[in-house]
């Protein structure tokens, strides 16, 4: 078996297992995420927007 497959699958059990186990923790996990990947994409439109209206 390849050595990235098995990974792939340990990271899949390990996300399932904390999802599973603690799943009030994973859902702020996630929301956290998501709050951290719209504010950078909030600045980068910001950033990018002064460039060409600068």
């Amino acid at each position: 078996m390849d050595v990235k497959k098995i990974a792939g699958l340990l990271g899949i059990a390990l996300v399932l297992f904390f999802v599973i186990a603690q799943p009030g923790q994973a859902a702020n996990l996630v929301g956290n995420i998501l709050t951290f990947l719209r504010t950078s994409a909030e600045a980068v439109i910001t950033f990018v927007s002064n460039v060409f209206n600068g």
